[in-house]
């Protein structure tokens, strides 16, 4: 047999087991690789860690101030206005013995948002809202006390668009719907020589409305016009959009033209119920059966009573059993008459003219009345009708030459109302 020999340099050793012994490793190590995987591995074992890491230190801006916000309500004070902003007890006695801090305090009405800057103690900083005039009040800290200062506010109009549907009132719906006590109130206005919102809401009628809100800083504060809405009342549907020409002058009109103004308001009161009709009762208190030729609104005292057309005031005073009553002489013969009133409003005097809408008075209980409401009467020729059941004529339309500037205006405003029933529809569905 013959063997192969390789002869190696002098003092050099022999590389080929080294070769053989590397491929053998490799290939083994390849084996036992794949033989790992095969192998079911051990459990891991999950541990929760939980380190504390130092934060970078940096500049702290703002430390301690803090901005807080609330509504001054209805019957709300100054004093507890400020206890509800967290104001330090000092400092409110310090603001309210500053006459001329709290001047600016008679621009407050109740559903004004206030906002106030306080120190971590409860140091006033300052503090501000919307006055009149979308005049922005501020009251800030000068020295040992307060300074006011007014200026107009920088308001960011935007336009608003909701729903709602009747489960008990309009203004529940609207309430519900999140709209302020404004809207609700344009809305009966609006709407208020087409639906009688005392008798004809029905459940499930539906509301749309298009409307400003003005913010300050991001916020908003108030809520302006409506601009458009619809009312679906018992199946049938509603429309108006605002139009105001180059004079100035502006209305409601239906998408197509129409004047929604009526010669004459359903109603003197905005939101209210009926507790006596137009017919034959026994009188409460005189204690007889005796015609009742007029309406009867039942509602809280102090509620705003306005003039159902524009008008003359031909009385103002206290009147037998009506107490405090305002008669109003309109055109065509027409008196309208309003009874049982706490107070008339500020200026109203004999002979003035008043508007439709105005504010004439407010709801009371002087004279014959067993409860505060309102007892309103319509006359033609001095005869009694049926405010209710009058047919009143509506207003005068638009001018041909307005109509193309009015067109340019409801039909975009239309198409959001399209838009918003489709949605609203959709949801539905």
């Amino acid at each position: 047999m013959r063997i192969l020999t390789q002869s190696t340099p002098e003092g050099g050793r022999s590389r080929l087991p080294w070769v053989v012994a590397g491929i053998v490793t490799l290939l083994f190590g390849v084996v036992a690789a794949f033989g790992t995987v095969q192998v079911d591995p051990e459990p891991l074992i999950a541990r929760t860690v939980i380190e504390h890491l130092a934060l970078p230190q940096g500049p702290v801006t703002g430390a301690g101030v803090f901005f807080r916000e609330e509504r001054f309500e209805r019957g709300d004070t100054i004093s507890a206005l400020l206890e509800r902003l967290d104001v330090d007890d000092q400092d409110a006695s310090l603001l309210l013995r500053s006459p001329n801090a709290t001047l600016p305090f008679r621009w407050l009405r109740p559903g004004s948002t206030v906002q106030a800057k306080t120190g971590e103690d409860g140091t006033l900083l300052s503090m501000w809202f919307i006055g009149g005039r979308d005049q922005l009040i501020s009251i800030d800290r000068a020295g040992e006390g307060f300074a006011a200062s007014e200026k107009p506010a920088d308001l960011e109009r935007q336009v608003t668009m909701k729903s709602g549907e009747i489960r008990s009132s309009l203004f529940s719906a609207t309430d519900a719907a999140g709209l302020s006590d404004g809207v609700a109130a344009q809305i009966a206005d609006i709407f208020a020589g087409d639906i009688d919102f005392h008798r004809d809401l029905r459940l499930g009628d539906k509301f749309t409305v298009i409307f400003e809100t003005f913010s300050l800083l991001g916020r908003p504060v108030k809520t302006g016009r409506v601009l458009a809405a619809e009312f679906i009342n018992q199946e049938r549907s509603y429309r108006a959009v605002w139009f105001e020409d180059t004079d100035g002058h502006g209305g409601y009109y239906t998408p197509e033209g129409k004047n929604l103004r009526k010669a004459f308001l359903r109603s003197p009161l905005e939101f209210s119920r009926i507790t006596s009709g137009f017919s034959m009762r026994y009188h409460p208190i005189l204690k007889e059966w005796r015609a009742h030729r007029g309406i009867d609104y039942g509602a809280p005292t102090g509620t705003r009573v306005k003039a159902t057309s524009d008008g003359t005031v031909d009385f103002l005073g206290r009147r037998g059993g009506y107490g405090k009553v305002v008669v109003l002489r309109h055109s065509g013969g027409i008196t309208t008459i309003y009874g049982h009133m706490s107070r008339f409003a500020n200026g109203l005097r004999r002979g003035a003219r008043v508007s439709q809408g105005e504010l004439i008075g407010y709801v009371g209980q002087t004279g014959l009345a067993t409860g505060p409401h309102l007892h309103y009467e319509f006359r033609v020729n001095d005869q009694y009708r049926n405010p209710l059941k009058v047919a009143f004529p509506a207003a005068r339309p638009l001018s041909p030459e307005r109509l193309a500037a009015f067109r340019a205006v409801a039909a975009p405003l239309a198409l959001q109302l399209d838009l918003l029933a489709t949605t609203n529809l959709a949801l539905l569905e």
